[in-house]
């Protein structure tokens, strides 16, 4: 994505000022927002033409000439659904926004038909013993467990190399080798794979300590037992323009009693509310980390991700959410597997 910095207008501005963001910019666009960072809508050289010829003067305001509904993509989009809305509309770039609604940045079509190629690092965790998915594991490492028509490492491989990460680091433990026999160095799959062997389980950030020098720049982290297809580049601009020490994939959790729960002070009832539904947010196994964490991790230890972040809240660094709102799954036992080979063709293909 690109920056919008220099895109940015006000309902206030004049049209003398949109001209000159609009001229000094690449994209021919302003973008119009209020105080809190919201699109209310884009402004084109077109509309200011409309406008003057509608008898404006370049000292009037914007706001009577503003596009109120601009097309817009989510920060959760994929490469592919940005440029099919793109093309289907004939458009030339797109507003990013988040949840919010909160402008994060623009996509410029022309720069998603460039091949990108980033040099931040990918740490996947393959080392488990799978022993849920017994006896599936007693031959295989989970992460060679085929899905759909390739083991799940693969597929969280393509993933990423999708969006230019090729950098990849596999921390390995359990039959390490029918791992490094299938992958090799990576460059079958278009990618350059390095192996760090835990020779003791180290935990899901524990095995980071073994690779401190190679990861001097942001980087991804995730388990080798997950289906997504996150939009990885948006991902890891999110960490970075919120200048993030570590910054946290999460799912919404939802849970339902299934009994209406009474409230109570002392003996009195105060009410009572039927099947209520709980909402949680819960760690989606994806991370992106700035290398200044590293020095929280002991070395030679189990360490786990949750630790790592009670730590990095402990020391005031920055910690941030990242909403998941892609197909994600945590293939952690056998109705999880075969969940993922009967959906696996309807999300990867």
């Amino acid at each position: 994505m690109k920056n919008i910095d220099t895109l940015k207008l006000s309902p206030a501005s004049t049209i003398k000022e949109a001209l000159r963001v609009i001229d000094a910019g690449a994209m021919k666009i302003a973008l119009v927002l209020d105080e809190g960072g919201r699109l209310l809508g884009t402004l084109s050289d077109g509309d200011i033409r409309r406008g003057i010829l509608g008898g404006l003067s370049l000292g009037d305001s914007i706001a009577s000439i503003v596009f109120a509904n601009p097309t817009v993509c989510g920060i959760n989009d994929s490469r592919e659904e940005i440029l099919k809305i793109a093309v289907a509309k004939k458009l030339y770039c797109i507003p990013i926004v988040d949840e919010k609604g909160i402008v994060v940045g623009i996509e410029e079509i022309d720069e998603i038909l460039k091949p990108t190629s980033f040099s931040n690092r990918v740490v996947l965790m393959a080392g488990g013993l799978g022993s849920r998915l017994r006896p599936l594991t007693d031959e295989l490492p989970k992460p060679l467990l085929q899905v759909g028509d390739k083991p799940i490492l693969e597929t969280i491989i393509d993933g990423f190399a999708k969006y230019g990460f090729t950098h990849i680091l596999l921390s390995v433990g359990y039959k390490a080798e029918l791992i490094k026999k299938h992958f090799d160095d990576g460059s079958q799959f278009g990618v350059h794979i390095e192996y760090i062997h835990e020779e003791k389980r180290m935990g899901t950030a524990g095995a980071l300590s073994l690779m401190r020098e190679k990861l001097d720049e942001p980087f991804f982290v995730m388990n080798g037992d997950l289906l997504t297809n996150i939009n990885f580049e948006h991902m890891l601009e999110y960490h970075l323009a919120n200048e993030s020490a570590a910054t946290m994939g999460v799912r919404e959790y939802d849970f339902q009693v299934p009994y209406g729960v009474v409230n109570v002070d002392g003996q009195d009832i105060l009410g009572i509310e039927e099947k209520p539904l709980h909402k949680f947010f819960v760690s989606g196994g994806v991370y992106v980390l700035s290398p200044d964490i590293l020095d929280l991790i002991p070395d030679d230890q189990f360490y786990d991700m949750p630790a790592l972040f009670e730590s990095v809240i402990d020391k005031k660094m920055k910690s941030i959410s990242y909403p998941i709102r892609e197909y994600w799954l945590d293939i952690g036992q056998m109705s999880d597997y075969h969940r993922a080979n009967a959906e696996y063709h309807g999300v990867f293909k």
